[in-house]
């Protein structure tokens, strides 16, 4: 009956856990890992010193996951080509009925976001995910980090000015977002290069991720001639048995392509002022290994 209460217990605050862990890691995988060891440990614990559950768990899955930041590091800096967050699967707009609420859960876990707290240290990261995505209070996050309050207050201020400063500005209409993205493979797909050109920002980028495993550039392709030239190249190379589905991924509406029924890609774009600023292209196989069962 313990281990059906400790187990009840967990799977009620498992979503919090996952959520916590995969902001502060970035992949799928190293936050399953994590909240893993996180029930290995709470299943070991003595839950009658235990004051608050929620609390108590989600201590212990910050600091396994700081530990774990700490521990990708150097592999983080031996990357080959861009790095992007694994795609992670969400489903906001289902679960989520306030719109304000889940814009702010949508830009928490966004693709843009995570790129901008890779550069945080870890513990910075951790006090913004806490607070910022999760709004737990000064006090709480406190006791998880075992810092005072006045440092988790200047840590939480560092933090987040630093995310502000360099966080792209883009709408989070998930409409908005699909139109264009329909538009984006219309054109492409169609050859249209003039119409795939009025669909971009004269600075749009295209971040691609391969980890060096599959075809995708190696550097950040930047302005509307490059990136639609890219784009139109590639369209004309069509892969066989390629079919296209469209998935709700890192809270924005999201294109993957499946090559013979296995995910090859994930197309993602940001959008502001109608235009198409930013292109995401994700193809490590490592990284759409969770994508295999939609």
């Amino acid at each position: 009956m313990a281990t059906n209460t400790a187990t009840d217990v967990f799977e009620e605050h498992r979503p919090v856990l996952t959520g916590v862990a995969y902001r502060m890691l970035g992949r799928v995988s190293d936050a399953e890992d994590v909240v893993q060891e996180a029930w290995l440990r709470w299943s070991a614990a003595d839950r009658e010193k235990v004051r608050e559950e929620r609390a108590y768990l989600v201590r212990i899955t910050t600091r396994l996951a700081i530990d774990r930041l700490r521990q990708l590091g150097s592999r983080r800096e031996a990357y080959v080509g861009p790095w992007l967050p694994e795609p992670l699967v969400t489903d906001f707009g289902a679960t989520v009925p306030d719109t304000a609420e889940r814009a702010v859960l949508a830009d928490s876990v966004s693709l843009a976001v995570l790129v901008v707290l890779e550069s945080l240290s870890p513990l910075e990261r951790a006090v913004f995910v806490l607070r910022e995505a999760f709004g737990f209070p000064f006090s709480e996050i406190a006791a998880t980090l075992e810092r005072s309050e006045s440092a988790v207050r200047q840590l939480a201020g560092r933090a987040r000015r630093h995310v502000e400063e360099r966080k792209p500005r883009y709408d989070v209409d998930p409409a908005e977002c699909r139109d264009l993205t329909e538009r984006f493979l219309a054109a492409a797909a169609g050859g249209d290069l003039g119409g795939l050109m009025s669909l971009l920002a004269p600075d749009v980028r295209l971040v691609g991720d391969s980890g060096g495993k599959a075809k995708a550039p190696l550097r950040v392709i930047e302005t509307a001639d490059k990136v639609g030239r890219f784009l139109y190249g590639v369209a004309r190379q069509p892969v066989a048995d390629m079919e296209f589905r469209f998935v709700e991924v890192n809270g924005r509406p999201t294109l993957l392509a499946l090559s013979a029924g296995k995910p090859d890609a994930v197309f993602q774009v940001e959008v502001a002022d109608g235009l198409i600023q930013c292109v995401y292209i994700i193809r490590n196989p490592d990284k759409l290994s969770s994508l295999a069962a939609l």
